[in-house]
């Protein structure tokens, strides 16, 4: 199936490219992509190189020395002065990474300070991701379909060359543009939507613009009413029923008759010590009795009276 879907696409591509239906674009790449050999016998050979999508080939040719120096060339490589320019029919092919790639490059031409150098044998080759079967077949097409065409580096396709010789891309701004892409589209701003008109909403016996006395209720809503009070009245009556009202005790000041607790102890104040209340008696002390003298009476005394 993809075979066919391959050949019905190169049938269609080669026809409309013989009808002048598709013309080439233009993408110029700086000279830090590039490369150049040493010169022998007036020509260099140069290779260039992209693998960023949704770039994925190879170039390699022969440019002709400026002037017959030698070092010129490779001066402006160096210098920045010198850039590639390629002709592709835009003819994308998805690669085997998901991402889609030109595949349709056919010609390319080395710039030197915006003017256009000599170069020959220039051939391409593509790489992967970009290089399986469908994408070598769109690749073949358009190599006829740019051969077809003659040289494009003529005054046809002058002022396209120029604008894309204004910003030859190097690999970081390949990059960046790559990431620019993948990033996902800002999602579209949400249109105004219509004021939706809100529906009526039936009446309700608890809102508050209703009457109290039900003056302006039909006689089925009253009726209606009426059976919602009673149901309300059962369910209060079932809940208070359920639980009751619990009643917090005071807390009971303490009482010293109470038997839970202990009278509190009073200290008594310490009297001052009394010999009273001693243990023992403080003992007095007597005084001593002087003894009085004997007096002697003697016998010859007695005779003598």
């Amino acid at each position: 199936m993809k075979k066919l879907l391959c050949m019905l696409f190169m049938a269609f591509a080669v026809l409309s490219f013989a009808q002048g239906d598709t013309k080439p674009e233009f993408q110029a790449f700086s000279s830090s992509l590039l490369k150049l050999k040493p010169a022998e016998g007036g020509w260099q050979k140069f290779s260039l190189k992209v693998e960023v999508a949704p770039w994925a080939f190879q170039a390699i040719g022969d440019v002709h020395i400026v002037a017959g120096d030698a070092e010129l060339l490779n001066t402006a490589l160096y210098d920045g002065t010198l850039y590639a320019v390629v002709a592709y029919i835009p003819a994308p092919a998805a690669g085997t990474d998901g991402k889609e790639y030109q595949v349709g490059v056919f010609d390319m031409m080395l710039f030197l300070e915006d003017e256009p150098t000599q170069v020959r044998n220039v051939k391409f080759r593509l790489l992967p991701p970009a290089n399986d079967e469908w994408a070598m077949g769109i690749f073949k097409d358009a190599i006829s379909a740019g051969t077809a065409l003659g040289s494009v580096w003529g005054g046809a396709f002058e002022d396209e060359i120029t604008k894309a010789s204004a910003i030859p891309m190097d690999k970081k701004q390949l990059q960046a543009n790559l990431k620019k892409q993948e990033r996902p589209a800002p999602a579209p701003a949400a249109e105004p939507e219509e004021p939706v008109a809100k529906k009526k909403k039936k009446r309700s016996y608890d809102e508050d613009e209703e009457d109290e006395d039900g003056s302006n209720l039909t006689v089925k809503e009253k009726r209606r009413r009426a059976m919602m009070q009673k149901k309300r009245a059962a369910a209060e009556e079932a809940e208070e029923e359920e639980e009751e009202p619990v009643v917090k005790k005071k807390k009971k000041k303490r009482s010293y008759d109470e038997d839970e607790e202990e009278a509190p102890v009073v200290k008594k104040k310490k009297k001052k010590k009394s010999y009273d209340e001693d243990e023992e008696e403080p003992v007095v002390k007597k005084k001593k009795k002087k003894k009085k003298k004997k007096k002697v009476v003697y016998e010859d005394d007695e005779d003598e009276e």
